[in-house]
């Protein structure tokens, strides 16, 4: 069992698909960074579901450095779930989490790790001299900053920035899914954070190609929504859905009440009325959307007591503490 002395103090958690000539380079860069703390350290290389020489590159990479451990997971299962088996697996107090593809700088990690020393629980990288397309990658994301900072709450400028420092007891309360590592953050803020932002380097990708697609933003945006109700409704789901309902309920209810005074006072048809139609949809709905509030409550407490289950599934890990 490892005293106080000799306890991790920073775990650098690195999500892989098919980097097989960045690895070499990467580790040493990190090497030299995590040196100059003079604190132990330990690297997690998360392989995503390789196709390439990611694999063997990694091993040949551990033979010649202890602090290395490597997780194989069977099939590319995404980054959010290739760095929530690494967070998993960590040792460290604190937790890095870091690209693989260099466009991160490893020399700018001290620099994350002080301002969390400073009293923070999360400290994002902000690529202010991004590298990167204006029109194709630049743009869109500039307007999913701005959006996800409207709609979460937490305002930051980078939140697409693999590069950020976490304690691992807020990462202990976090479970990710999706594309949601993104947002860690921001689902993260229901404990009452800290979080603080530093100006970090960035890369031109040198090998290997760019894993971000049209479908990737789509899937984002999606996960945005989930993270909105996470955070506001999760624990009150009938707060929203039984607001839906009640709106939707109201109005066809003030619908059937005019369409009621036509009939009865004014003895117009109202039979053939299209208006008619809608009256009853609309209340009919109404009860729908709180009937699903109901049930999005019990569900929500069902949740919150199930077993937790993985979003991942290990093939092997190799590790010296492990053996």
């Amino acid at each position: 069992m490892e005293s106080k002395l000799e306890a991790t103090y920073v775990s650098v958690v690195v999500p892989v698909f098919n980097e097989e000539n960045n690895l070499e380079i990467l580790h040493r860069e990190l090497s030299e960074a995590l040196k100059n703390l003079d604190k132990k350290y330990e690297i997690i290389f998360v392989d995503d579901g390789s196709v390439d020489n990611s694999f063997q590159v990694l091993k040949k990479i551990k033979e010649s450095d202890k602090s290395v451990k490597i997780i194989k997971l069977r099939r590319n299962f995404g980054q959010t779930s290739a760095l929530s088996a690494g967070f998993d697996h960590s040792k460290g107090e604190i937790i890095i989490s870091v690209d693989a593809d260099l466009q991160n700088v490893p020399s700018d990690i001290p620099s994350l790790i002080s301002k969390l020393e400073e009293g923070y629980d999360i400290v994002n990288g902000w690529r202010w001299k991004r590298k990167d397309r204006f029109l194709t990658r630049k743009i869109p994301s500039a307007v999913a900053n701005w959006l996800i900072s409207f709609i979460t709450g937490i305002k930051l400028h980078d939140y697409g920035c693999t590069l950020k420092a976490y304690r691992k007891e807020v990462l202990k309360n976090v479970r990710l899914y999706g594309e949601m590592h993104r947002f860690i953050p921001a689902v993260a803020s229901w404990m009452g954070i800290k979080v603080a932002e530093v100006k970090v380097n960035h890369r031109q990708r040198k090998y290997g190609k760019s894993k971000y697609g049209i479908s990737r933003t789509i899937r984002v945006i999606l996960d945005l929504i989930t993270v909105k109700f996470l955070i506001s409704y999760s624990t009150r789901p009938l707060q929203i859905f039984g607001l839906f309902g009640f709106i939707s309920f109201f109005v066809g209810f003030i619908l059937g009440l005019y369409l009621s005074y036509e009939k009865i006072i004014l003895r117009e048809a109202i039979g053939g009325r299209p208006l008619l139609l809608l009256a009853v949809l609309l209340m009919f709905l109404g009860a729908q959307f709180i009937t699903l509030g109901l049930l999005a409550e019990m569900l929500s407490r069902t949740y919150h007591e199930a077993v937790e289950k993985k979003i991942y599934v290990i093939k092997e890990i190799l590790d010296e503490d492990e053996k």
